[in-house]
């Protein structure tokens, strides 16, 4: 017997397509957050998500103008088409943010993470994971008799490859820094 060749949102156990036709699609947003650098700033930001139960997927936050007292929080989050702009109006009400830019609306962008990653191996896994390092352009930043710690900037769908490859060849831990990312071109 052949197997059901099944449409997206169909199961196993029905071949009719069972998504709701009026149901929102999520989508995954990148908000650049222009804020004032005071003490519990981030915290007001974090409740506003907290608070309503919206989920953040990458934050990061440093400061980006020292004589302005000014931070830059990149959020990654993801939501409808509604709750997203929600997520901006409502940042946009809070005394201390400056300015709100949805990148992945406003036009091509570039997004980059940095994450190290040590592996532990020997033999045929060691030569298998430097091989894949440097396909993968990652740089060896420290190195022991039995493992390596990896550091590698790009894309997160690079970064969560190289973690799928390298975990069967010892990948004993992880840390990343999330999403920073700004607009392409001359406009701010």
């Amino acid at each position: 017997m052949a197997a059901l060749k099944l449409k997206k949102g169909s199961s196993k156990h029905s071949a009719y397509d069972l998504k709701d036709p009026n149901a929102e699609v999520i989508e995954r947003h990148t908000l650049a957050v222009l804020v004032a650098n005071e003490a519990g700033v981030l915290a007001r930001v974090i409740g506003l998500f907290s608070g309503r139960g919206y989920n953040i997927e990458s934050l990061t936050v440093a400061e980006v103008d020292h004589q302005g007292h000014l931070s830059r929080i990149t959020i990654v989050t993801t939501g409808t088409p509604q709750v997203i702009e929600q997520i901006k109006a409502q940042l946009g009400r809070i005394v201390v943010v400056h300015d709100v830019h949805d990148l992945t609306v406003e036009g091509p962008s570039v997004e980059r993470e940095l994450a190290l990653f040590k592996v532990e191996g020997r033999g045929d896994e060691r030569v298998e994971a430097l091989r894949l390092a440097d396909v993968f352009r990652a740089n060896v930043v420290d190195s022991t008799l039995s493992s390596f710690t990896f550091e590698i900037t790009g894309p997160s769908d690079k970064i969560d490859a190289f973690a799928d490859l390298m975990r069967p060849l010892g990948l004993i831990e992880t840390a990343r820094t999330g999403v920073v990312a700004l607009s392409r071109g001359e406009k701010s």
